[in-house]
């Protein structure tokens, strides 16, 4: 007959407790430390920081007690998650579509990094969910949402993934009015138009991470919530190619 294990004390319940916080705080400093190294180093194989920064996660995550349905990996939420996903993925190719129709909407898309189509094809299809829309939700939606669910409440989880998501997006955020003709044109030039970009970024980075975290909870699924971010992010760059070419 197996015996069960004896009941942990309250010391040991603390300890388990703070180790969790410092296991935690010290996955979003090491996180924020790869974006940071990413976008200041040049080197090609600077670009996957992230990337590894995330599998390392993972297996840690995995290791310390996280499952498949904390991490929104469970195989019992594919179908559903698939479905929304299709469905979002339908919906914002549309609205992209229609945006490129009009003139001044045109404008917003257009992106220095991304005028060569075949570029931008290459960009969406690999680069963009390899180096940061996978390694992003597995991030922000997949660990530090299960790690937060499993001692807080769902708003908790929910709100303090997407204010972490929106602070990601300071560092990839500079130089953003520079970069795009039409975000200049409306926060305009120099410093105050770089901290206007910026500030709009992350708030608006931090709704959207808003957003993803209830399709999370919502479908118990990362996919649709790296369907929303590709679609974002993704289709967006061939957008910016066409708004070149239809300029």
């Amino acid at each position: 007959m197996a015996l069960s294990p004896p009941p942990r004390t309250g010391s040991q319940l603390v300890r388990q407790r703070v180790r969790y916080y410092y296991l935690l705080i010290a996955l979003i400093v090491a996180v924020f430390a790869a974006e940071t190294m990413m976008h200041f180093t040049h080197d090609t194989w600077s670009r996957w920081i992230v990337t590894i920064t995330a599998l390392v996660a993972a297996a840690l995550a995995v290791g310390s007690g996280l499952r498949a349905a904390d991490l929104g990996l469970s195989p019992g939420t594919w179908a559903r998650g698939a479905r929304w996903a299709a469905v979002i993925v339908v919906v914002v190719v549309a609205a992209i579509g229609l945006a490129l129709a009009v003139p001044p909407l045109r404008d917003l898309f257009h992106n220095d990094a991304y005028r060569d189509l075949r570029w931008a094809l290459f960009s969406a299809f690999v680069l963009i969910p390899l180096q940061t829309v996978i390694p992003e939700e597995l991030l922000f939606r997949g660990i530090v949402t299960g790690a937060l669910l499993r001692r807080h409440s769902v708003a908790v989880a929910i709100s303090v993934q997407a204010v972490l998501f929106g602070l990601w997006h300071i560092v990839s955020s500079i130089g953003l009015a520079e970069g795009n003709a039409g975000i200049g044109s409306v926060v305009g030039s120099g410093a105050a138009g770089q901290a206007l970009s910026v500030i709009g970024a992350v708030a608006f980075t931090a709704a959207s991470g808003a957003v993803f975290g209830w399709l999370r909870v919502r479908t118990g699924s990362l996919l649709p919530c790296i369907a929303l971010h590709w679609a974002a992010n993704g289709a967006g760059a061939i957008a910016a190619a066409f708004a070149w070419h239809l300029s």
